[in-house]
């Protein structure tokens, strides 16, 4: 980075009383995310400069003022759209938190939204938001937070979330190869090989490669570094020592580790740990 680019900023926040929500408010020039994707939502507003990001499906510019909406394990990436890079505030909230407050909605057992606009322009909207993200960063007024949060996540599914379309019957094969995601999910610190997942799937190499890109938008090896990143972040949130993590989930080294994590969460491993600000405001959980 030359000097005359001012240094890039990223500061979480984890809010305990809402489940372990994850916030981040961030400042980037020259940050790239690579294609990555979170089993969370995320749910952003552009207060400088502009996004350039893919969400699956296309490519997207969101600029000040806009809203970003990425749905759960959407792949996705992100780079400034402007020479003065963006500035942004979002939540990740996980799909359970939305059933929990559509829960009156639509039906008793809630339902998980699904956003198929990517940028929305909504003025409104954008300013509750914003005054949500403001005052979760804050300790205290835990029923103004709890307020201010539900109606604008709820205002957002009213207003822009749809019904996916009941998804076809899959073949068997594709099943097959949904199982092996399954596992790496389940043990991504493990050395998998490409025989033997297309074993498992009971497909030459060739056909699994494209079966699975097809199915999950990025090839089996990115996909393996996304499920040993969400490993890592779990365990460095529970207090794993960052030496370790590393070998943990599967990396070849520390600066392999490095390298992937910023890519995805725009931050060093170490930055992120520095910068989450813990709110312990209450122990009693809000949804159950």
């Amino acid at each position: 980075m030359s000097k005359s680019t001012p240094r890039e900023q990223a500061q979480y926040h984890r809010l305990e009383a809402f489940g372990g929500l994850e916030m981040l408010q961030a400042r980037y020039y020259r940050q790239r995310f690579s294609r990555h994707v979170h089993d969370t939502f995320c749910v952003g507003v552009i207060e400088e400069g502009a996004q350039r990001f893919y969400r699956t499906g296309g490519e997207h510019v969101a600029p000040q003022g806009d809203i970003i909406l990425v749905n759960a394990d959407d792949v996705h990436t992100g780079c400034s759209a402007r020479e003065n890079g963006w500035a942004y505030r979002a939540i990740y909230p996980h799909p359970d938190l939305f059933r929990a407050i559509s829960q009156d909605l639509h039906h008793a057992e809630g339902t998980v939204p699904w956003f198929p606009d990517a940028v929305l322009h909504d003025p409104g909207l954008a300013q509750q938001l914003q005054m949500a993200f403001r005052l979760l960063a804050q300790p205290g007024n835990t029923l103004l937070k709890e307020t201010l949060l539900f109606s604008s996540l709820s205002w957002l599914m009213l207003r822009y979330s749809k019904t996916r379309r009941p998804p076809r019957p899959l073949p068997f094969s594709e099943l097959r190869v949904l199982q092996t995601k399954m596992l790496l999910d389940d043990t991504p610190e493990q050395e998998w090989s490409l025989t033997t997942l297309a074993a498992m799937a009971e497909l030459s190499p060739w056909h699994y490669l494209r079966q699975f890109k097809a199915l999950v938008g990025i090839p089996p090896h990115a996909y393996q570094v996304q499920a040993r990143l969400r490993k890592a972040k779990t365990l460095m949130l529970h207090g794993h020592a960052l030496a370790a993590v590393s070998s943990q989930c599967g990396f070849s080294d520390h600066s392999h580790f490095t390298r992937h994590f910023k890519n995805a969460f725009g931050a060093t491993p170490g930055s992120f740990i520095q910068s989450i600000v813990w709110d312990h405001s209450t122990r009693e959980p809000l949804l159950g």
